[in-house]
């Protein structure tokens, strides 16, 4: 189906729906069943018409199919996921307290922990010694460190009441 096509059939759809979605679903299958028949479909007078027909031959049968099912309050999943949002907030605020650092010490951190370059190997990218490094590292970890401690403080604070 052409984009003009499936968008107008998209919108013939979308008004017995009123939501976008379902009315995009419906398009979606009817260019799936049509593109199977092209041939054929192609070959017709008229294949908007019968496009359109189709479209709403599956609209009503869509609807017919999902009626039948009856929702069920209680669902059990099959196995539990874990829930990635504690890790992605760690790392957000991870970053945050990075972009805090000076841009030394930050190269340093990120290529030692994120890259797993050694210290010669820092030195060599950044252009400095070996004892540089470890120094930028350790300042940057103790930085790193008092921040994170004044801000479990400051959470617990806030959330004592």
């Amino acid at each position: 189906m052409a984009p003009v096509r499936s968008a107008a059939a998209a919108a013939l759809c979308d008004r017995p729906v009123r939501y976008a979605a379902p009315g995009e679903d419906v398009v979606q299958d009817v260019a799936i069943k049509a593109q199977r028949r092209w041939d054929r479909i192609g070959g017709l007078d008229h294949p908007e018409a019968y496009l359109r027909r189709m479209v709403v031959n599956e609209y009503l049968s869509w609807r017919r199919k999902w009626s039948r099912y009856v929702p069920r309050a209680e669902i059990v999943p099959d196995e539990t996921v874990a829930d990635h949002a504690d890790r992605i907030a760690d790392r957000s605020q991870l970053l945050g307290e990075l972009e805090k650092l000076p841009r030394r010490q930050r190269a340093v951190l990120v290529l030692r922990y994120f890259g797993g370059l050694t210290d010669n190997e820092i030195a060599q990218t950044i252009g400095c010694s070996s004892g540089t490094v470890r120094a930028h590292a350790s300042r940057a970890l103790a930085t790193l460190r008092i921040e994170s401690t004044s801000n479990r403080l400051t959470e617990d604070v806030r959330h004592a009441y």
